[in-house]
């Protein structure tokens, strides 16, 4: 069974990675055909070879999942990269938002939050923050709310020179282009 399991760690450990989050026994299960006991020894056969080598990462089951993890003696060098590095890296929600903002600029938080159906009180600091959206002016009506657009940054960062360079929403036709 060792050769087998070292034929099939690969493929789950690139599977853990590109997950991310915790994957159940039975997706394991279900995907290379074995039964429970045997999805059971593989994932210990794994955790030995993690333990077993100098790595940075590890195996963590928990409640009939498991998932890959930095191990814990790394776990502040980790952070303390990514807490340097947080400018570098925006969020799913967040290029939705900065999206939604270059395409209907200026445009007030509050049009932005019913076209994603969510508030974005921190999501639009953030951007301002990172100097990819600033306040263009405001709205003439009750409560003078602050309209926003994208900034040079924005531009520079997303390699384009003008707003007419970004692709037109017809182009995404598909979530499966987008």
């Amino acid at each position: 069974m060792k050769k087998e399991y070292d034929e099939l760690c690969p493929i789950l450990e690139s599977i853990l990675f590109m997950a991310g989050d915790p994957i159940s026994y039975r997706e394991i299960s279900e995907f290379f055909e074995l039964e429970r006991k045997e999805v059971e020894e593989l994932i210990d056969y794994m955790k030995s070879l993690y333990i077993d080598t100098n790595r940075g990462l590890n195996i963590v089951t928990f409640n009939s999942n498991v998932q890959l993890s930095t191990k814990d003696e790394y776990y502040d060098n980790v952070t303390e990269f990514f807490a340097l590095n947080s400018k570098k890296y925006l969020s799913n929600a967040a290029l939705e938002t900065l999206s939604i903002i270059a395409y209907k600029q200026p445009i007030t938080k509050l049009e932005v939050e019913e076209i994603r159906g969510v508030k974005c009180d921190s999501i639009i600091r953030r951007l301002s923050d990172k100097e990819l959206i600033e306040v263009s002016g405001t709205l003439d009506r009750p409560g003078r709310p602050n309209l926003y657009r994208t900034t040079d940054l924005f531009l520079k960062k997303f390699g384009i020179n003008d707003l007419s360079q970004l692709p037109e929403i017809e182009d995404f036709n598909s979530e499966e282009e987008i």
